[in-house]
């Protein structure tokens, strides 16, 4: 975990949830300030007390020993708890019960451990029995806990005692679980302690200190388990953080029909519609509910069973919604008809929720425009622009599930997560099929294009991970069965095999058998009105990258504000061109040269024609040809001719990214430039003609490294764009896409009127690597191993190609202060590097077109950090 250990807890590592303590979310973990947040509001929450991430750090950097002081202050808030309670912990009368769950500052659903009813043993479970005249109970929450501790302490595989359990069910004719009696689950026990100790080689512990000190220890390496690195890797959420251990007083929701626990949303999670959104479970612990193994009753079965405390759930759901001011996620337990909340936090929730409930509770009066914004994440507005399944198809549904995640995805099938990773990294789109998943599955949750669980609800882990990670799920879906040693599925009497192709819709629970057509979705009214709230708020320009007209009217509807890239080799390679541009390159001289552009010429016009149509009123930047001549020519050895295999011979390179390409091509063959910049006039006098309207029109120079090379290209373009028309206005810049440039730019700058920073050639040519050779081979390993934080071709990096595009911004506006300064590498679609090109002061960004709806979320949210509002982060 690194050379970490900053405390925040004063020298404490223990704190009561009554005690005040000033570290806050970082240092109690979101669960822990959750109920220590709760209990000072006077909601019903059972006594407990919290162990910091300090203590984990100063664990991790320990050698994995707990530090000098936490035990005698365990110990110490172990005797206050006994007092609360009136119950001591390890009697073997009337025990004092506690879970152990974890709480990092930043929600990781599923990826840490909880241990439930730690302090029971072969005596105590005969005592809390006849303490509660209910001896299946006991003997319910006894194996629960061995099965617990033997997963999360000792790490025995969960199939184990799954096998276990039903194989006891089926020799009793039992369907559920709670159809054993009591003398079923002692055989049960008994079965459990014998599986720990054959895995273990030592009896179940019975000493209740022992188990508790040895849960905490299991805890804390949690954060440092592969699944929960996986996760923290696709979430940014940085390593050093560590856990915090809630110990808590366990309220049972296993004691019969008047007891149960649940999970409660204050507005659907989904949709973000106001109401009552939930799951309730009866005669049931928590973690059956949230790890899936019993499919739950919709939260409105709870109204009819328990209506005093359904009624006291409602109004303290109100409360917790309106002191936090966002959506809320709620865990609960209601024992013997008595309510108890066990943990709040903010609500995972799907894109289309994150925006209903923002523009909801703005309407209400709960938060500002401004923290509507704020609190909005751009990544997760991709959700919005995923496929779902063509309305006019005529479906043939195999089965249905839950409809735990929107979206549609089509895919082949796998039936586990290392071949859903492998394929899915392979580019395949696959669909991974599970009985349920589990944290162990995060990295082929990760590459799989869709879900499909047969088992948990909507609140079980498969719902919670793919809604935060915008893919579809349908989960519960009882018409579906699995053989995992044969690889075949049966969904609603298909028998299918893995590989077979499938289709879910997350927003129906429907599943279809083989492949159907998507759509892309519709931009709902309130993306809109975010969307139109962050424009108001942003000072950044955002354009799009666009080659066509159509790319064009796409990145319009998306609400670009002009083209910060277009790339004109596109046009040329398209097929009806393709020949002549072949014949320019085969030229024997510059005469030749020039008739076969002369034939191009109408072709490039045409293009930019359509392209100023779509792009109405609104720059467009215009980048001349960039790649060498040689990548329009085929293979050699599909060459047919000689002359053709002459000339591929004459044009290799062994480097030819940096070789003669870009503006270096301009000036040794500046007829082709000349061509280029005669079509972009020729097409804005010809629109204007049309609509009365002229183009805003940017000709761009790519990978300009002297000032001279511009200097000389500024001084055709003006010649050849006067020749055509002496009242089109136009504007000749270059694209920064050199180490050089950056650091020469007050020269460049004299011969430019705008610079666009090309960050992914930009990035190669400072990090001195070649994406398509670092991707997918040493880039990756870097990645894995921490040699690199982030991918720099995803995100900018600051500090090195950042720094070189501060000196260019301070050089080239020291030159000539009104210098337009814009982005086009992708970076410019990426929050964090958008809130970088913010703080530099650049004028526009510009990214795909499908990016553009991030980009302008992300610039408002980089002017609102700027002065002060960020994102208000939920309960814990």
């Amino acid at each position: 975990m690194g050379d970490f250990c900053v405390m925040r807890g004063n020298g404490r590592f223990v704190f009561g949830f009554d005690e005040p303590s000033e570290g806050g979310r970082e240092l109690l973990g979101g669960k822990g300030i959750g109920l220590a947040e709760m209990t000072q509001l006077g909601v019903p929450v059972p006594a407990g007390f919290t162990i910091t991430t300090d203590a984990c750090r100063a664990y991790m950097q320990n050698g994995k020993q707990l530090p000098d002081g936490l035990e005698p202050e365990i110990e110490q808030h172990l005797d206050a708890l006994e007092q609360t309670t009136g119950k001591r912990f390890g009697d073997s009368a009337d025990p004092l019960l506690v879970s152990v769950r974890s709480g990092a500052a930043v929600s990781m659903p599923g990826m840490m451990d909880t241990i439930l009813n730690l302090g029971l043993n072969d005596d105590a479970v005969e005592g809390l029995g006849r303490s509660t005249d209910n001896p299946r109970f006991a003997c319910d929450s006894y194996r629960r806990l061995i099965q617990m501790y033997g997963e999360v302490v000792e790490g025995i595989d969960a199939h184990r005692f799954e096998s276990a359990l039903s194989d006891l069910k089926t020799d009793r004719g039992a369907q559920q679980d709670v159809e054993l009696d009591a003398n079923d689950l002692r055989d049960l026990i008994v079965t459990y302690k014998q599986i720990y100790e054959e895995e273990t080689g030592s009896p179940f512990p019975q000493d209740a200190r022992e188990q508790l000190t040895r849960a905490v220890q299991a805890v804390f390496e949690s954060w440092d388990t592969p699944r929960a690195q996986v996760y923290r890797r696709a979430h940014r959420i940085p390593d050093d953080l560590g856990t915090a251990v809630n110990v808590v007083q366990m309220v049972f929701g296993n004691k019969g029909a008047a007891s149960g626990t649940g999970v409660a949303f204050t507005r659907d999670p989904s949709t973000g519609e106001s109401g009552l959104f939930g799951e309730f479970l009866a005669d049931a612990q928590g973690e059956d509910v949230v790890a899936g193994i019993r499919t739950p009753e919709p939260i409105e079965a709870m109204q009819k069973q328990l209506p005093e405390a359904f009624d006291q759930l409602l109004a303290t759901m109100r409360r917790l919604e309106e002191h936090y001011r966002d959506m809320q996620d709620i865990e609960f337990t209601v024992e013997d008809g008595r309510l108890y909340l066990l943990q709040t936090r903010s609500a995972k929730r799907t894109a289309a929720a994150a925006l209903k409930a923002a523009v909801s509770m703005t309407e209400e009066g709960l938060i500002s425009r401004e923290e509507a914004v704020a609190r909005i994440d751009p990544d997760q507005l991709d959700q919005l622009l995923h496929p779902r399944i063509d309305p006019t198809t005529k479906l043939d549904v195999a089965v249905r599930g839950l409809n735990a995640s929107p979206g549609a995805a089509s895919g082949k099938i796998v039936l586990d997560a290392d071949l859903a990773e492998e394929r899915g990294l392979a580019g395949e789109s696959v669909i991974l099929v599970r009985w349920e998943t589990t944290p162990d599955d995060i990295h082929g949750l990760i590459q799989a294009s869709g879900i499909l669980t047969a088992h948990g609800g909507m609140t079980s882990h498969a719902a919670v991970v793919a809604r935060g990670m915008g893919k579809p799920c349908v989960a519960g879906c009882e018409g579906l069965t699995i053989d995992l040693e044969s690889r075949t599925l049966n969904i609603g009497g298909h028998q299918l095999a893995e590989g077979d192709m499938l289709t879910i819709d997350g927003g129906t629970g429907e599943v279809i058998v083989g492949e159907v057509p998507l759509v892309p979705p519709q931009i709902n009214e309130d993306f809109e009105t975010i969307l139109g709230w962050a424009d108001s708020l942003r000072r950044l320009k955002v354009r799009a990258n666009a080659d066509t007209p159509e790319d064009a009217a796409k990145a319009r509807e998306f609400g670009a504000e002009g083209i910060g890239l277009c790339r004109t080799e596109h046009m040329f390679m398209a097929e009806d061109r393709l020949p002549v541009v072949r014949e320019m390159i085969l030229a024997g001289g510059e005469d030749e040269r020039r008739t076969a552009l002369a034939k191009l010429l109408p072709h490039q016009q045409a293009d930019f024609e359509g392209i100023f149509e779509a792009m109405a009123g609104l720059p467009v930047t215009i980048r001349l040809l960039d790649p060498p001549l040689h990548e329009f020519l085929p293979p050699l050895e599909e060459a047919k001719d000689e002359r053709m295999r002459e000339r591929i011979k004459a044009l290799h390179e062994t480097n030819p990214m940096l070789g003669t390409r870009g503006c270096r091509l301009g000036l040794l063959w500046p007829e082709i430039y000349e061509m280029q910049v005669r079509a972009i006039i020729r097409a804005a006098v010809a629109v204007e003609e049309r609509t009365g309207e002229a183009p805003v029109v940017e000709i761009m120079h790519p990978l300009v490294g002297f000032a001279e090379e511009l200097h000389r290209l500024r001084a055709i373009t003006v010649a050849t764009a006067n020749e055509e028309s002496e009242t089109v206005e136009y504007l000749v810049g270059t694209m920064i896409e050199l180490p050089r440039a950056c650091i020469r730019a007050d020269e460049i700058a004299a011969y430019a009127d705008f610079f666009s920073f090309g960050t992914n050639d930009l990035t190669q040519t400072t990090m001195g690597l070649s994406r398509d050779d670092a991707e997918g081979k040493f880039l990756t390993r870097y990645l894995e191993d921490g040699v690199l934080e982030r991918n720099p071709f995803e995100t900018l990096d600051q500090g090195g190609v950042g720094d070189l595009m501060r000196i260019a911004v301070e050089r080239g506006r020291g030159v000539k202060e009104a210098l337009k300064l814009g982005i086009c590498g992708e970076h410019g679609g990426e929050p964090e590097s958008v809130a970088f090109c913010h703080g530099l002061g650049l004028d526009y960004v510009s990214c795909s077109p499908y990016r553009v709806p991030l980009a302008r979320l992300a610039a408002a949210q980089a002017a609102l950090k700027e002065s002060g509002v960020e994102a208000v982060a939920g309960g814990g």
